[in-house]
């Protein structure tokens, strides 16, 4: 599963991309660096794009729905779980967020990675970096909702493509056109649901 992406385009690109209206804020690069997923101490936020009645918005957010889950030493003992990839769209857990479209977002994206199943020579997995040359910026199918420390999201996940495949065969991000951004943040789930599909291999590079 995905759980490192990159968002390396300035605010004002990101914002203009996804329909949010000036003015924008300072034309810095937000967030810095790699985007990882949250931890039980450590927050870690990523942006994504809401939609806010008539207008979209860019919020900061945790990268990581929290659910309970009993420990492996004692079921009985409830521990915390941050959930990134969401994949089993039957789960009562997340039916709530994917059908109340409120609780769907955009989440922006210049490049995901996924590691390879083979070491290398130092024994260790190589990362590899996949991209859309033809948008600098593209969006994940995301969905969010509040918790006990600020509001947090996560994305969808599906079969891979050809280019995906070869390196991590279990799954991909949902990665949505451009033409389906305003179907995702406002139409019923039921007519919203046939996004969930492989992006075309021909569209992405692996770096």
């Amino acid at each position: 599963m995905c759980n490192r992406y990159r968002l390396t385009a300035k605010q004002a690109e990101v914002m203009a991309t996804f329909g949010v209206r000036p003015p924008y804020e300072p034309d810095e690069t937000f967030p810095a660096g790699d985007i990882f997923p949250t931890g039980k101490k450590t927050p870690f936020y990523g942006a994504v794009i809401v939609q806010d009645g008539e207008a979209r918005r860019l919020e900061r957010m945790e990268w990581g729905v929290p659910t309970q889950v009993p420990s492996k030493r004692d079921p009985s003992v409830k521990l915390t779980k941050y959930v990134t990839n969401v994949r089993n769209l039957s789960s009562s857990f997340w039916r709530s967020m994917l059908t109340t479209p409120a609780r769907r977002c955009l989440v922006p994206v210049t490049s995901f990675s996924e590691y390879g199943s083979v070491p290398g020579e130092d024994g260790k997995k190589p990362l590899h970096w996949f991209d859309v040359p033809s948008r600098p910026v593209f969006a994940f199918a995301g969905i969010w909702r509040p918790t006990d420390r600020g509001n947090a999201y996560g994305f969808l996940t599906t079969e891979p493509n050809s280019v995906v495949a070869p390196i991590h065969p279990k799954a991909m991000p949902v990665i949505l056109h451009d033409e389906d951004f305003q179907r995702w943040l406002e139409a019923p789930w039921e007519s919203v649901r046939d996004v969930v599909a492989p992006y075309p291999s021909q569209l992405m590079r692996l770096d």
